[in-house]
């Protein structure tokens, strides 16, 4: 529509001259570009005028949208191209059996015949599809009409650095205008028009055309990523018209002075936005690439597995002995739970060896460099020991963080964690959490900030308490110095939507929503689901999305449970983890008077107080202060 950017410069000499000159506005400070008049108009609907034919590619459309004085063309490169081939237009005339003396006439008159054949036969089209439409209603989950219906919000695209666009997302926000598909024209080719961001929701947008002013009768939910979604400029580049919504064609006279006005200033996407989206949207594994990953059978082990798929960084690994290719675990590719070959053996973790003595063909090692870095740590001077007791979140109940203990001390700062009074005689459910883990707490850390803990199994001495506790077992707490306490500004809030993956069955990605924050802890609910099956999962987890990367990225995303299925649940996932769920319950949760009674009951330990949900995204004390 404009030619200029503040973030791209275009050769402007070459076009033709415009109606119209304006001064250029003022740049507005912001990453994203800013549309600017510089003189140069390509494509401005009057909607009154009646309807034209462009002479070189046949182009039906209102006419005073087409190109130059004499709007013959649809487009400057449509001009170019005609005054670029007049020999190619002299062939045609002929094959036409027409003298070729005005190019005007030569190209108009039988594509415009055609054009009206094919434009009956479109709406003849869309009369039978809308009758076949109205015969089979489509059922399925909306993000738009769930956010609209309830007035949520969804956590923005920049709380999810793991995401496409999640780390050059911008600026973009309500008020920033894009080029669409218009849907609201009867005409038989695809045309565009305005639309500005009403509404924004992950990657999601509510998108309103240009000129229906508080007129939301036509507001529609898209996708921001979608290849049909384009900065403003882009029809005029790229040679495609801009025709007004049919509702609205005849509200202004002049589209042209209007459009002037509304858009100048205004923000749109960058130039090269669908590229960063491509780009973003490269994973480097492949097929076929062996891995180690954590046997889901024998949490204390590893086994190695073969990516079978990759959908959106989310990886589907087959174990190696699976014959049928049944035996699969899924997990994104940043997941701590997978590893290089090799891993295992350099750090002293348990490792079930495959039958598999060779590589089957096309299978090779995925390179080191492709996983996620963990952070170095200095274990040369303090640092933790067997049996020292901390709070964990449970592996095999994601709902609860619970009392565990240190088991084996492994090499480069990795740890292998039990969960006290739920653990086998082999140690086989034993977990591997690395020191810098966002899954692993101080002693206290439940306590000040007002999470249930899960007591050991059997354990009668109730309220739980870990002075008590500490004494009876002889045990020591790990100093709480060695955690981390880092708190990232990750922007998330309470009530906000999302796309998590369900851990406990991790091929699904269900709707839900954030109902608590503790620091850079995250409750993760399932909409629909009880609030059992909520998980515990830290800020920057890899398996948490914005509301639309299931439908950018092709994957299936689970709606929430209808009343129906909650009442009398057949789905064998979900029996499956309140099967799990039960075997690690504690005890009920305590009331608030019972936890200040702990509070002020301290002994020999001094707590630091904070607040419970922090939405401040600061690195509040908030663990247990251990007194010598």
């Amino acid at each position: 529509m404009f030619d200029g950017y503040d973030s791209c410069s275009e050769d402007t000499s070459s076009s033709s001259s415009s109606d119209e000159s304006e001064d250029e506005v003022a740049p507005l400070p912001s990453s994203l570009p800013i549309i600017k008049n510089n003189g140069q108009v390509y494509t401005y609907p009057d909607g009154k005028s009646g309807m034209a034919t462009c002479e070189m590619c046949g182009m039906v459309g209102v006419r005073d949208a087409f190109y130059s004085k004499t709007k013959r063309f649809c487009s400057v490169s449509c001009s170019r191209s005609y005054s670029s081939n007049s020999k190619k237009a002299s062939i045609l005339a002929r094959l036409q059996g027409k003298p070729p003396t005005k190019k005007s006439k030569v190209l108009q008159k039988q594509p415009l015949v055609a054009k009206l054949a094919a434009y009956a036969q479109y709406q003849a089209t869309l009369q039978n599809q809308a009758k076949t439409k109205a015969a089979v209603p489509v059922e399925g989950f909306s993000w738009g009409n769930y956010i609209n219906s309830n007035s949520f919000t969804a956590a923005p695209v920049t709380c999810f650095k793991h995401a496409p666009m999640g780390t050059c997302w911008g600026d973009i926000a309500e008020g920033v205008r894009v080029e669409v598909p218009n849907t609201d024209c009867s005409l038989p080719t695809k045309v565009f028009w305005i639309a500005g961001i009403v509404k924004l929701a992950g990657y999601n947008a509510l998108l309103r055309y240009e000129g229906f002013e508080n007129d939301s009768s036509l507001d529609f939910w898209c996708n921001i990523c979608e290849s049909d979604i384009h900065p403003v400029g882009w029809c005029a580049t790229s040679g495609k018209p801009l025709v007004p919504p049919r509702t609205i064609q005849h509200k202004y006279t002049n589209w042209k002075a209007f459009l002037v006005k509304r858009l100048t200033g205004a923000k749109t996407l960058p130039p090269d936005f669908s590229q960063k989206v491509s780009e973003s949207m490269q994973y480097p594994f492949k097929t076929s690439m062996r891995v180690e990953v954590v046997d889901k059978t024998h949490l204390c082990r590893t086994r190695v597995a073969v990516v079978e798929s990759v959908i959106g960084g989310r990886l589907r690994l087959v174990y190696e002995e699976s014959e049928d290719k049944t035996d699969d675990f899924w997990c994104h590719m940043y997941s701590p739970l997978i590893h290089h070959i090799g891993w295992s053996r350099s750090i002293g973790h348990r490792f079930k060896r495959s039958d598999i003595t060779k590589k089957q063909d096309g299978h090779f090692d995925a390179p080191p460099h492709l996983f996620m870095k963990v952070k170095e740590v200095d274990a040369a001077g303090e640092w933790f020991k067997e049996g020292m007791k901390l709070e964990a979140i449970d592996p095999l109940n994601l709902s609860a963080i619970c009392v565990a203990t240190v088991r084996k001390v492994l090499a480069d700062g990795y740890l292998m964690i039990g969960i006290d009074g739920s653990e086998a005689a082999d140690g086989s459910d034993w977990f591997c959490y690395h020191a810098t883990s966002p899954s692993i707490f101080p002693v206290g850390f439940c306590e000040i900030n007002m999470i249930e803990l899960t007591p050991p199994r059997g354990y009668a001495k109730l309220p739980f308490k870990w002075f008590d506790y500490l004494r009876e077992t002889d045990s020591i707490a790990a100093p709480v110095k060695l955690f981390n306490k880092e708190v990232p500004n990750h922007g998330f809030h309470v009530g906000m939507k999302l796309e998590a993956v369900d851990l406990m069955e991790p091929r699904l990605v269900c709707v839900a929503t954030v109902t608590r924050i503790i620091h850079r802890l995250l409750r993760i609910h399932f909409d629909g689901w009880e609030d059992e099956y909520d998980q515990w999962v830290d800020c920057e987890s890899p398996d948490l999305y914005p509301v639309g990367w299931c439908q950018l990225t092709g994957y299936q995303l689970q709606p929430p449970a209808p009343q129906s299925s909650r009442d009398s649940q057949s789905s064998s996932s979900k029996q499956k983890k309140k099967a799990k769920s039960q075997q690690y319950k504690g005890q009920k949760k305590m009331t608030s008077l019972q936890l200040k009674e702990e509070l002020l009951d301290g002994e020999e330990y001094s707590f630091l107080q904070g607040t419970s949900d922090q939405e401040s995204n600061g690195s509040a004390s908030y663990y247990i202060k251990q007194e010598p």
